[in-house]
């Protein structure tokens, strides 16, 4: 399996409902380096696994319909925890979404998965793996 990773940044406040989240209950901010790594089991005739300059491009645009934002006030996540694992996933399908689109080129419809994964430290992270 071959792949590639582009890197982008997001930041956003949000807040939790539950016990479980403790002082995060309270709107407080977070910073996320953001991976992006697509999958592909051959190389395209061009032997990449897609174009990083297009990947990039639209990890970025994906990342800046989040960026700066106060999560709670998005009605897209009306009465949800936008965790770190969540918000993974809502990254991973948004680039799907654009694959599928045809943004990322042709060579890229040979993908056959995305994992985004969100930093939220040096020292904790969390991933969402899915096919395309």
């Amino acid at each position: 399996m071959f792949s590639i990773t582009v890197r982008d940044h997001l930041m956003v406040a949000h807040s939790f409902r539950g016990e479980v989240f403790g002082p995060a209950q309270r709107l407080h901010g977070a910073t996320f380096l953001v991976d992006a790594t697509f999958r592909r089991r051959e190389l395209d005739d061009d032997n990449i696994v897609v174009d990083i300059g297009l990947a990039t491009q639209e990890l970025g645009a994906v990342v800046s319909e989040l960026n700066y934002r106060n999560l709670d006030n998005e009605p897209a996540f009306a009465g949800t925890n936008t965790s770190t694992e969540f918000l993974a996933k809502v990254v991973a399908d948004r680039l799907a979404d654009r694959v599928h689109a045809g943004a990322l080129g042709e060579g890229a419809r040979g993908l056959t998965g995305i994992t985004v994964t969100l930093h939220e430290s040096h020292i904790a992270w969390a991933s969402y793996e899915r096919e395309l």
